[in-house]
């Protein structure tokens, strides 16, 4: 059984890896193609390029907010889910308390009392 358990945390850490390398691979070229954009020298272009540049700039600022705000979502239910765990944790600590008294009670009953 904890070889299956094995398998299936090591294929979970297979993927999460890989999701991140191509997020990873996907955000450096992404950057790298707006850093080389801004890098341009604005000076010597056309007007028409200028006017297509600035085109460019705003479709950038206005993707990258829309990312912004998603990305903003997600911390807000991340940290909803973090919050809704930890009050979970907190309802069923009185339960686990009362089981390990039991258990306390019922080990020393039985290592104790001899009828």
């Amino acid at each position: 059984m904890n070889a299956i358990i094995d398998q299936i945390v090591s294929f979970l850490k297979q993927g999460i890896t890989a999701i991140f390398s191509f997020f990873e691979l996907i955000w450096n070229w992404s950057f790298g193609q707006m850093f080389a954009i801004f890098q341009s020298d604005w000076q010597s272009l056309p007007i028409w390029k200028i006017a297509v540049l600035a085109v460019v700039v705003i479709a950038i600022v206005y993707v990258l907010y829309k990312a912004i705000i998603q990305l903003w979502k997600a911390a807000e239910q991340i940290l909803k889910a973090f919050i809704g765990l930890l009050s979970v944790l907190v309802t069923i600590l009185p339960f686990i308390l009362i089981a390990g008294l039991i258990a306390a009670a019922g080990s020393w009953v039985i290592q104790n009392i001899n009828f």
